[in-house]
This record gives structure tokens, C-alpha cells and sequence, in this order.
């Protein structure tokens, strides 16, 4: 097995991505693999920098149209001083969201703009992942939990259960209609067992 391979995890606000995201990079390299862990919004300084913009304040502290503008500028500087030379060195790319965030959160729940995300994707990025894993749960368990954190990233949290429940819809249906790079995984037990299935994921999807 060896990389590069390019790895996603999705899935609702709650849902254990950031730890899952964290545990398979650790399964990764305790199988002697390279890797690169980011997350977005985020990644690079630049990216980090527009992530507070994003995940504070207000629910409606943006147009869903400027969220769009911002993802993408956050996107774009991860890509270039990131996730595309990790790749270019062979690394395996673990990654918390990537544009599928973006698809599901203000493309297909805040508006018609679906088409809008995929055509600036195609025209500012053009990199999909190898592997995306949706993690998926409840949305009533996952937004407890997400509003039990502590911390002030919280703005799409604070959107309510609806807009969760469509968000996962919207996961549900993306892994239906991509099988070949999306695989669902249940998020409702246990940490240690959630891990395991997703280390088994990526490590099937290396060994091709």
C-alpha cells in the first residue's frame, strides 16, 4: 500500500467527523503510510484566517452566495499550499470536508445553487476526492452533540434540526448517486467501532 490518495470525511454537523478524521490518520501511519491530516474551512493560515468568518457569529451573517465565495477562496489557498503538494510527494491526504461540504450545506439547503458550487469547483479547484466517507447519524443525536461543544464555531449548528435533517438527506443522496468514491458509514456506535470501519475503508481502497 502507499499513497498519494486524497480522503474526505463528511457528513452533518455532529457527527464525529473531526475524530474520526484524527483516528484514521493515526490508523494510517501505524500502517506505515505518509500522511497529511487538514481540515476545512481551514488547512493553510489563509484558510484558517477565513474559517472564523465562516463558522462565527450570526446565522445569518452571510448570503449563502457569499458563504460560497468564501468556502472557495478558503478551498483554493488549502489546495495550492496544502493538500496538492502533500499529494505531489505521494502522501495520503486526510481530510475534514472538502467542496461536498460545501455542495450539501449551501448548495442544495440554503438555495438553488447547486449549480453555482459546481461549476466554481470545476473552474477553481477540479480535484475531487479518492475516497470520501460520510458518516452518518441521527441528525437529533449529532446536533445535541455538536451543541454540547464548547467554543463559538457553532453558526451552522445554531441553523436548527430542519436544516440538518437535509443536509444528511443530501449526504445520503450524494453517496447514491457517486458509489464508486462515497462510502456511508454508521456513525452511531461506538467511537472505537466507528474507527475500525472507516480504517477498513481506507485501507481496502490503498490495497487496489
Amino acid at each position: 500500500m502507499r499513497g498519494p490518495l486524497f480522503i474526505s470525511l463528511e457528513g452533518i454537523d455532529g457527527s464525529g467527523k473531526s475524530t474520526q478524521a484524527r483516528l484514521l490518520a493515526q490508523a494510517l501511519r501505524a500502517a506505515g503510510l505518509p500522511v497529511t491530516l487538514t481540515r476545512e474551512p481551514g488547512g493553510s493560515p489563509g484558510a484558517e484566517a477565513i474559517r472564523a468568518l465562516l463558522l462565527t457569529g450570526d446565522t445569518g451573517r452571510w448570503s449563502p452566495e457569499t458563504e460560497i465565495l468564501l468556502f472557495f477562496a478558503a478551498r483554493r489557498d488549502h489546495l495550492e499550499r496544502v493538500i496538492r503538494p502533500a499529494l505531489d510527494s505521494g502522501q495520503v491526504v486526510v481530510c475534514d470536508r472538502f467542496t461536498d461540504s460545501t455542495r450539501m450545506y449551501q448548495g442544495a439547503t440554503r438555495g438553488d445553487l447547486r449549480d453555482k458550487v459546481d461549476r466554481l469547483h470545476e473552474l477553481m479547484i477540479g480535484v475531487e476526492p479518492d475516497l470520501t466517507l460520510i458518516i452518518d447519524m441521527d441528525p437529533g443525536q449529532a446536533l445535541a452533540r455538536g451543541l454540547a461543544r464548547e467554543g463559538a464555531e457553532q453558526r451552522f449548528e445554531d441553523m436548527g434540526l430542519g436544516f440538518q435533517e437535509k443536509v444528511r438527506a443530501g449526504y445520503l443522496a450524494l453517496a447514491r448517486a457517486e458509489p464508486g468514491r462515497c462510502v456511508v458509514i454508521d456513525g452511531a456506535g461506538a467511537e472505537a467501532a466507528v474507527a475500525a470501519d472507516i480504517a477498513r475503508a481506507a485501507l481496502a481502497r490503498l490495497a487496489r
